[in-house]
Order: structure tokens, then C-alpha cells, then sequence
């Protein structure tokens, strides 16, 4: 019995990774993907033509940036639409426009039109039947301490370059969003209190309290 089955993990069940930049998503991602037997949705970072640009010139690349990596993720929404479930996602849609969008214009490095036309674009995507809400977001949260030690430990250059007070107000922007979202069930996780790198058997435990935490929401799914 592997364990999707153990713990009584729907085949079709949708859950999204949230979190800061550093908190390991994309490890989770994985962990979570092999060990359920389930597709991954990876956001395109690698290939993202914006991102070194936009470390640079937060001003000048930010709605650029923003733009691509909704188109990216809306493709992605429509791909797990056609499958129809069994997907682990490395962020969610909700952060870009709930945090990274909207930080950039509270900072005024995103213009007012800038913002509204792509607050305008996000609403009118998530109003679209290719757009299926996570059954579950796993939130990873830690200290900032933890988090930016993570980042330079990781030693991606444009994040090396950038300074920490950027790291901190995200980290800040990050709990308040989660306190107060509410387009899904969510699942916080303390990224102290596990480490996949050194002992992978350790997202078994994960999963058993993603499965309690589904069924303690499946009403909210029918």
C-alpha cells in the first residue's frame, strides 16, 4: 500500500506549496509529488526571461515579470483542469497577486495603471472554468533568520545581491496574507520541524496530516 492509499488521499486532490522565497517549495514539491504518486506543477523559473532583469530594476521589470509568471501559472491551472486533478503545485496563484503585485505597488515600483491592469487580468482568469481552486494549500513558514540563511546557502546570484530588508518585508507580507486567506483550506507547516534533504522518510508524517487535514474539509469540497 503506498501512501496515498494509506492515508486516504483522494487520486484527483489538488494541493498547492505556498510560502517565501527560500522555505524549500520546490523540494516539498517533489517529496510530496513521489511520495502520492502525483503530477508536479513547477513554476517556470529558470526560463523566465524577466527574472535577472528584474532583480536589477525592480521599477522598470516588475509588471513585466508579473505578467509572465501569470500567463505561466494560468496555463498551468488549465493543464491541471484537463487532467483533472493528482497535482502538486510549487506556489500558488494567490501569492502573486496577494504579495509580490501588490508589495511592488505599496512600494511604488509598480505604476497605479500597471497594478489595476493586472489585478484586472488575475480576476478576470480566476473567473474562468479552467481555474480549479486547490482542495488544500501547505503553507512552510520559519524565522527570518531561518529563511535568509536558506537563501544564501542556496546561492541563486540575483538573490544573493539583494538585500535583506527585501527578504524581511516579504516575510512580513507573507504572514499577513496567510492570516488571512481563505480561497482553500490550509495546512502550516514549520520548516524546523522536518529537513526531506537528510531524512526524506520524514514526509510520511506530512502526509498523514495532509490526509486527516482533507478529511477534515471534505465538506467543504462537495
Amino acid at each position: 500500500m503506498n501512501l496515498r492509499e494509506k492515508y486516504d488521499i483522494p487520486p484527483q486532490t489538488v494541493i498547492t506549496i505556498a510560502g517565501t522565497v527560500g522555505v524549500g517549495k520546490s523540494t516539498m514539491t517533489k517529496a510530496l509529488a513521489e511520495a502520492l504518486n502525483f503530477r508536479t506543477s513547477f513554476e517556470k523559473v529558470d526560463t523566465n526571461p524577466y527574472l535577472d532583469k528584474f532583480y536589477e530594476d525592480f521599477e522598470k521589470w516588475s509588471f513585466h515579470l508579473q505578467v509572465y509568471f501569470l500567463a505561466e501559472r494560468f496555463k498551468e491551472q488549465k493543464r491541471i483542469f484537463e487532467y483533472g486533478g493528482g497535482f502538486i503545485q510549487d506556489r500558488s496563484i494567490y501569492e502573486d497577486t496577494g504579495i509580490f503585485a501588490k508589495m511592488h505597488y505599496d512600494k511604488g515600483t509598480m505604476s497605479p495603471t500597471d497594478y489595476e491592469t493586472y489585478t484586472n487580468l488575475f480576476d478576470a482568469m480566476v473567473m474562468t472554468p479552467y481555474f480549479p481552486h486547490p482542495d488544500l494549500l501547505v503553507y512552510l513558514e520559519g524565522p527570518i533568520d531561518a529563511v535568509i540563511g536558506r537563501i544564501q546557502e542556496r546561492g541563486r546570484a540575483m538573490e544573493q545581491q539583494t538585500p535583506n530588508d527585501y527578504w524581511i518585508e516579504m516575510h512580513e507580507r507573507y504572514e499577513n496574507w496567510i492570516n488571512n486567506f481563505n480561497s482553500c483550506p490550509v495546512l502550516r507547516l514549520d520548516i524546523n520541524d522536518y529537513d526531506l534533504l537528510k531524512n526524506p522518510d520524514a514526509i510520511e508524517s506530512i502526509v498523514s496530516r495532509i490526509g486527516h487535514m482533507l478529511k477534515q474539509t471534505s465538506h467543504l469540497r462537495k
